[in-house]
């Protein structure tokens, strides 16, 4: 598997950025060194290296940089805290590619963090795609843990629970959350949590630094029901009641309003993390999860967003 694209083609990435964030967004080297998380001389030459390749004129003359600045819309039309704009590829059909890669590098740069954090995990094809990016990484100072319910409706482990896939690459201590993404009535949901074990896991998510989560859409070819997690008679309900998307199994409606009752009166999932502690980032792109992602900003349901171009554009339009 090719883990990252060829390091003349990243170099030059850094260079259009660190130029983009120089020239067009007036910020200082050391301001460029925070934000890409480099040294002020690596920030120096990433310049310098913007102009000598000639991607410096009156704009940065590279495809990233349209990108850069679809994330500045959507940051300020939005309120959201971090952007990162991919580059859209027409003729392909995944909804990962791209995503994956930009979802890998947020990860590793949080977790390269010498202080320790509490990094949570939701879960969705995307976010493992992005897990299954990442290299080995010895991170002891630092604590992982997954907002969502780690079995699925036959009893078997949740193909998408990416707790798992990250232990496998990094070595932290993991808190999975032992427990169906779905119980069968609130009372069950009140006497599980009561537990010590998921009590103590659930207070960790809710200290958590960061958070990234996939933004699943809604309908009867939507994981949720695809994956057998809750039945077409309750995925009408949902629709009937204006639900759009949902988030670690959390369904919300168009304005990014938590659905009262139905499902999430038994989700086992906990809450999402709230947004004024943590950089709660969503990882989505494409026609079918547009509603999804668009009511998740508009709600504040998370504050950072990973996405591709044409995703960001339609957000900016339909908005």
């Amino acid at each position: 598997m090719q883990r990252r694209k060829d390091s003349n083609g990243n170099r030059l990435d850094d260079a259009a950025r660190a130029g983009w964030l120089y020239y067009v967004a007036k910020n200082t080297q050391d301001e460029i060194a925070e934000k890409m998380g480099i040294s002020r001389q690596s920030a120096q030459r990433l310049v310098s290296l913007a102009v000598s390749e000639g991607l410096i004129k009156v704009r940065v003359d590279h495809p990233i940089a349209r990108c850069l600045e679809l994330g500045r819309e959507l940051k300020a039309r939005f309120g959201l805290k971090s952007v990162e704009v991919v580059p859209s590829d027409p003729g392909s059909s995944s909804t990962t590619v791209g995503l994956a890669e930009a979802g890998a590098t947020a990860i590793e740069k949080a977790l390269k963090s010498s202080a320790p954090i509490i990094m949570a995990l939701g879960t969705g094809r995307t976010l493992k795609a992005a897990v299954d990016q990442l290299p080995q990484m010895d991170c002891p100072q630092h604590k992982i843990v997954s907002l969502t319910g780690s079995i699925a409706p036959d009893g078997s482990a949740a193909f998408y629970n990416v707790i798992f896939s990250m232990s496998d690459a990094v070595k932290a201590r993991h808190y999975p959350m032992p427990l169906p993404v779905y119980v069968s009535s609130p009372e069950e949901r009140a006497l599980l949590h009561q537990q010590e074990m998921i009590h103590s896991t659930l207070e960790l998510a809710a200290r958590a630094d960061m958070t990234f989560v996939g933004i699943g859409e809604l309908g009867h070819e939507a994981p949720l029901r695809e994956d057998r997690f809750i039945t077409d008679p309750e995925m009408d309900q949902l629709m009937a009641a204006g639900a759009v998307g949902e988030i670690t199994g959390w369904v919300f409606d168009a304005k990014g309003q938590l659905i009262a009752g139905n499902t999430n009166a038994r989700v086992a999932s906990a809450p999402i993390p709230s947004r004024e502690n943590s950089l709660v980032t969503g990882m989505a792109m494409g026609e079918k999860k547009l509603p999804a992602i668009a009511a998740a900003v508009r709600g504040g349901l998370i504050n950072g967003l990973i996405t591709d171009e044409l995703t960001a554009e339609k957000l900016l339009s339909d908005s």
